[in-house]
């Protein structure tokens, strides 16, 4: 006969355990938008004395050296077969094409008109995943969206405007498509260890990028400057290692589009350690831009109750939030 005791203790070790995996999913979701806003700052020290695709390809090379090391002492077995074309997917489109397409468009566009179309990602994210089948398009993950390409907008009000080249659009069409794109694989494929998973992916971005480096006639220089060392130390072991083993982290546990309003966030770190590393003004747009990007995070990443389509592993529906 089983004791109430028993069932009372079994029914609070759930509960305990299930509170604690909530807390560490939003503390890591908290620490890839911290990550992700600050290299904003270290990309424009790194960006004096190294040249954008080739300080990204730099960048990726290392951390992916990193992530084959940590497979190897962790003694995890080669991804193969299906697995890993799910894991290069992830890289071309995510370390890839998405970041070729937006240095691409940072050259004819101005910031805020690539960061308002960037800020697009979660819609582009939860639309792509209603039509494979993973999520479906709820009112929380809609309005969420619209909030943060309206936060971004009013964000990056005083960079907004020039000419809107076709091409130079495109290209970051092209970036927020792949960026969301890679984040459905990377959901699908949850069951790969984030390590293997990251590793193959930068390593498949990094050729890419280097490749484009080559095609652009870039400089590939050794830096000289202290700054540019620590930028790029940053980049490496928080700023891709850290980001994206934390970003992982939290897909495997929430669904894509929620995932993605990390990357909404991380504009607003930015703007605002800009205020006090580079000596940028605080601004009313600033104050009112974050707010609304942070209630857009709200809405559509904590708030909303969205379940994700079984994807054919069997494994249990679970919210975005607990």
């Amino acid at each position: 006969k089983i004791s109430s005791n028993y069932v009372t203790n079994r029914i609070l070790e759930v509960f305990i355990m299930e509170k604690s995996s909530g807390f560490r999913t939003y503390a890591a979701f908290v620490g890839a938008v911290l990550i992700g806003g600050t290299n904003f700052i270290a990309v424009t020290f790194s960006n004096r004395e190294l040249a954008p695709f080739f300080g990204a390809a730099l960048r990726f090379t290392l951390a992916a050296f990193i992530f084959f090391l940590l497979t190897r002492i962790r003694g995890l077995p080669p991804v193969r077969g299906r697995d890993l074309v799910g894991a290069v997917l992830y890289g071309l489109l995510g370390f890839g094409i998405s970041y070729a397409g937006l240095y691409y468009a940072l050259v004819g566009l101005a910031a805020g008109t690539v960061s308002v179309v960037m800020a697009a990602t979660p819609l582009v994210t939860l639309l792509l995943a209603a039509m494979v089948g993973q999520e479906r398009v709820t009112p929380q993950g809609l309005m969420g969206g619209m909030l943060t390409m309206a936060g971004i907008g009013v964000l990056s009000f005083e960079t907004l405007g020039g000419e809107l080249a076709a091409s130079y659009l495109i290209g970051v069409l092209v970036g927020v498509l792949a960026a969301s794109g890679s984040t459905v694989i990377a959901r699908y494929y949850r069951h790969v260890d984030p390590e293997s998973m990251n590793a193959i992916g930068m390593a498949v971005g990094a050729v890419l990028l280097a490749s484009g480096s080559v095609l652009v006639g870039e400089s590939w220089v050794v830096p000289e400057e202290s700054s540019t060392w620590l930028s790029l130390v940053w980049l490496v072991l928080l700023g891709s290692v850290g980001l994206f083993q934390l970003f992982l982290f939290v897909i495997n546990r929430w669904n894509a589009s929620a995932a993605t309003f990390a990357v909404s966030a991380m504009p607003v770190i930015a703007a605002g350690l800009g205020a006090f590393a580079l000596d940028q003004p605080i601004t009313i747009e600033l104050v009112v831009g974050g707010a609304l990007v942070m209630v857009a995070v709200y809405i559509g990443a904590i708030q909303g109750k969205r379940r994700v389509a079984d994807t054919g592993d069997n494994q249990e529906l679970e919210p975005v939030s607990h």
